[in-house]
């Protein structure tokens, strides 16, 4: 349901101590030893070209646990589509500000890709954020919570390879006990995070209170 007051935007922050990666022979990427931070509830500046925009995905966590592969050059993500819930969205690069806070995109009807983590395809969890709606308008994740086990999401890269990706599971977490070692931490295969907000909505700091995350793991790709 759309609101009819106006709200302001939510935004991802990467809040805590920094995760040093670190490759175990023949297994997956783990921890150093240090121990994430716990998720800060405080939303980040208003940083949408949209002033009505207010239902980004909103969690604070920490940067991504796991290392970027090392030889995927310049790529960076183009687009993803997920049919059964009528996506097909244009990916913007996400970054972090000087204090931490992981930028979401700037249109509503954009998703965003967290750069400094894991491009699609590679192991470990890549990340895509995206709103929810605004005052006036479904965005781009609005159906997200529709979404079943097996469904396939294909995000396509800037030199036209796709990953394609099937839903393992979702949850629903409020966003002061984010899990973040559970959607951020390393992995010993390809999967991707799909993050939005959910309800219910905190008049009090003028943001969704919770995020729903949806697990997905890497099931074929394309040249």
């Amino acid at each position: 349901m759309i609101r009819a007051r106006r709200r302001t935007l939510g935004t991802l922050a990467a809040a805590g101590a920094l995760l040093t990666a670190l490759a175990l022979s023949g297994c997956a990427t783990t921890h150093s030893g240090q121990t994430p931070t716990s998720p800060n509830a405080a939303d980040g500046p208003i940083t949408s070209s949209e002033a009505t925009d207010r239902g980004a995905a909103g969690a604070k966590q920490d940067p991504v646990a796991q290392a970027p592969a090392a030889d995927v050059g310049a790529l960076s993500v183009s687009r993803v589509q997920i049919p059964s819930i009528g996506v097909d969205a244009a990916v913007e690069p996400l970054e972090r500000d000087t204090s931490g806070v992981l930028l979401p995109p700037v249109e509503w009807e954009d998703a965003g890709w967290y750069r400094a983590g894991v491009l699609p395809g590679q192991v470990g969890p890549a990340v895509i954020a995206g709103h929810l709606d605004t005052t006036l308008r479904e965005a781009v994740f609005v159906h997200l919570k529709q979404l079943v086990a097996g469904d396939q999401v294909t995000v396509t890269m800037s030199d036209g390879s796709t990953a394609i990706y099937a839903v393992d599971r979702a949850i629903d977490v409020e966003k002061k006990t984010f899990p973040t070692e559970e959607v951020y931490g390393p992995t010993p295969d390809a999967q991707l995070r799909l993050i939005t907000c959910n309800g219910p909505f905190d008049d009090a700091a003028d943001t969704y209170a919770n995020n729903y995350v949806v697990f997905a793991s890497l099931v074929g790709t394309t040249p």
